[in-house]
């Protein structure tokens, strides 16, 4: 379901992440009209799209103002200082969405009291429409207000919905913090191949290429990882060889399980 022109969303910072989800909204068709772009200081490239679009820019949110839709789409360090002149915003009908690593709901009520509110999880990749988000909301939350949350959300790729907040840190831990990973295995990739004899730049440029091709072919395949994997893998070929090393009991797996266990401690934390 897409949000009417009546719908009023309220999209506050509209940086890199904020920026990419009003392009998807705009390219989606929510109208500009219906769209209140708060930020101090947008880039000229963005200014230009809100101006395009017909949407409205302010530096703080229009006095009495009441969003259907309010997206918080800054920083989690300067939460404290944004979230009070919103809560002019929030109305009876209004659901808030916060895509602010580490921020809990109760961090969100507390500043802008008891609403309907959706704690959301994107990653960068969202940035191109090939992000994955997940998603979590609170009981005030109407079937009608998820349905709209999911189809701004969907913009930037699959929305999968948890059925516990906590779980949002696992979600950050894999698929938030994710994208460093895949990329950080093209470094390791890159560096084994420099270290075979390649000169630096084509073992890059092979490694670069054969991780994304290879996440292209994921995402086209109907194939789950694991078949995927095994149509690669001649018995007692090269790939065998290699898979024998990272599959041994002290491969990749124990260390993503210990990588994965630290990013959600850590989100934890910083959730308090």
């Amino acid at each position: 379901m897409s949000p009417s022109s009546s719908d009023t969303v309220v999209l506050v910072g509209a940086g890199n992440m904020g920026g990419a989800m009003l392009s998807g909204w705009l390219k989606s068709g929510v109208p500009g009209s219906s769209v209140v772009v708060v930020d101090p200081g947008p880039s000229p490239a963005m200014m230009k799209i809100i101006g395009d679009a017909g949407a409205t820019h302010a530096s703080t949110v229009p006095a009495g103002l009441k969003a259907d839709v309010i997206f918080l789409a800054v920083k989690p360090q300067v939460m404290e200082t944004v979230l009070p002149p919103v809560k002019s915003a929030v109305g009876s009908k209004t659901v808030v969405v916060s895509v602010a690593a580490g921020k809990t709901l109760a961090f969100l009520e507390k500043h802008l009291g008891e609403a309907a509110m959706v704690r959301a999880m994107p990653n960068t990749p969202a940035m191109i429409g090939r992000g994955v988000t997940g998603a979590f909301a609170n009981p005030r939350v109407s079937a009608r207000q998820r349905d709209r949350v999911h189809s701004l959300l969907r913009v930037s790729g699959p929305v999968e919905w948890v059925s516990a907040e906590s779980d949002i840190d696992a979600v950050t831990a894999l698929s938030g913090s994710g994208p460093a990973y895949v990329f950080y295995l093209v470094e390791c990739m890159a560096e084994a191949g420099r270290k075979l004899g390649l000169p630096a730049d084509l073992a890059m440029r092979l490694a670069r290429e054969t991780v994304a091709g290879a996440g292209e072919l994921l995402h086209q395949s109907p194939d789950d990882a694991s078949k995927l994997r095994q149509n690669v893998t001649s018995p007692g070929g090269t790939t065998a060889a290699a898979l024998s090393v990272l599959m041994a009991e002290e491969g990749m797996q124990p260390l993503f399980d210990e990588a994965l266990a630290a990013a959600r401690a850590r989100a934890e934390e910083l959730a308090g």
